[in-house]
């Protein structure tokens, strides 16, 4: 018995220290099917989302889903502190546990206790191994306790910046695309407002960001679950808008080259299959419904009317469904998996950019009065 118990203890360790190793440390994307990270992720998320989905209020529902990134990080680190301190105290068992304590042996919590407080680096020394390999075991855990605890100290600041650095470039996204973002929109106000050659250098931000997010959601998986701060704001959505613009592009919009839309929606592509397969989605093929017949025709007057009008013929209307296959079946997939919601392909008649929304709103005598008070400033500086 203490001999399968030392087997299993150090399996556990080194199946805890894997885990570590190849969440934290080892930069690129691991394919094997069992992993304590993907499993904690798994066994946590499915009930999480199913509470999530009884919640009628949007706003309450986005909230009590952006908890679940932290908090399953909070989890996952505790597990693995558990399995570590679980595996060092079943070897001081099997080995006989050679302790020296002043209120007496109590079996095995007493190794449990002694393994916590080694693994911690607390050094109370109410309880002492006696013997060399109980000591032996006692400074390899102290060592292995002190190296896992650096380790997630410097993890969760480089967890954080990527979380930043993404975040950052969707709510630039709010004043190009709208809120929620759509591809249409994008289009309208660069070719209004901005012009082509702002549009291609946007594109070419765009390339560099899905790039970014998928080395870093596929080297740190927990940041898929990190929901972004505003409404109809998420990592998918301002992924799949940036796809569904490219698609617009490459299909022929008139006065918009196609060669930079074409690299990006490459990399986009890329990014969103990739996190599928991560995320242990399959493809979902029911995405007919995102883009129906009648809106390609108001998508095209939209486009017509903003002066970039979008090539017609079956032959256009074939080439949007060939790319919107190379992709929408895997964002709808993640979609389901993340209980995100995908951007529209047409801007809604009466929204709202997030930026011009308010808690607050002013009465106009109040607006009035602003105006006043800044004309009364503005004299009374010149003067």
């Amino acid at each position: 018995m203490q001999t399968l118990a030392m087997i299993g203890a150090v399996a556990l360790i080194l199946l805890t220290l894997w885990d570590i190793f190849e969440t934290i440390v080892l930069p690129r994307r691991v394919t094997r099917h069992f992993r304590l990270t993907g499993l904690v992720y798994q066994v946590t998320w499915a009930p999480w989302a199913a509470i999530g989905r009884r919640i009628h209020s949007s706003d309450r529902r986005e909230t009590f889903l952006s908890l679940y990134g932290p908090l399953a990080l909070l989890v996952l680190l505790f597990v693995w502190a558990t399995g570590l301190i679980v595996g060092f105290a079943t070897i001081q068992w099997a080995l006989g546990s050679h302790l020296i304590s002043a209120y007496g042996h109590f079996g095995y919590i007493t190794d449990l206790y002694v393994s916590g407080t080694t693994f911690f680096t607390l050094g109370l020394g109410d309880v002492v191994p006696d013997a060399g390999a109980a000591r032996a075991v006692t400074v390899i855990e102290a060592g292995v306790g002190f190296g896992v605890l650096a380790l997630v100290i410097g993890y969760l600041p480089v967890l954080y910046q990527a979380f930043s650095r993404r975040e950052v470039a969707i709510s630039l996204l709010d004043a190009r695309a709208g809120s929620p973002p759509s591809a249409v929109e994008m289009l309208r106000r660069h070719m209004r407002d901005f012009g082509v050659d702002a549009l291609m250098s946007q594109l070419s931000d765009w390339e560099h960001w899905a790039a970014e997010l998928m080395e870093s959601q596929l080297s740190y998986p927990s940041l898929s679950y990190f929901r972004s701060q505003h409404e109809h704001q998420s990592w998918l959505a301002g992924l799949t808008t940036i796809l569904d613009a490219c698609a617009l592009i490459i299909v022929g919009v008139d006065g918009i080259p196609a060669q930079q839309a074409r690299l990006t929606f490459a990399m986009a592509r890329h990014a969103a299959v990739d996190l599928s397969q991560m995320s242990g989605t399959e493809p979902d093929m029911r995405c007919d419904s995102r883009l129906p017949a009648a809106d390609v025709e108001r998508l095209r007057e939209l486009l017509l009317e903003a002066g970039a009008p979008l090539r017609d013929g079956p032959d256009a209307d074939a080439k949007l469904t060939e790319l919107r296959l190379l992709y929408e079946p895997y964002v709808f997939a993640l979609a389901r998996r993340l209980l995100m919601e995908l951007p529209p392909w047409l801007p809604g008649d009466n929204e709202v950019d997030a930026w011009r929304s308010s808690p607050w709103e002013l009465a106009p005598q109040s607006v009035q009065s602003l105006h006043i008070t800044q004309l009364r400033t503005l004299e009374f500086e010149t003067r």
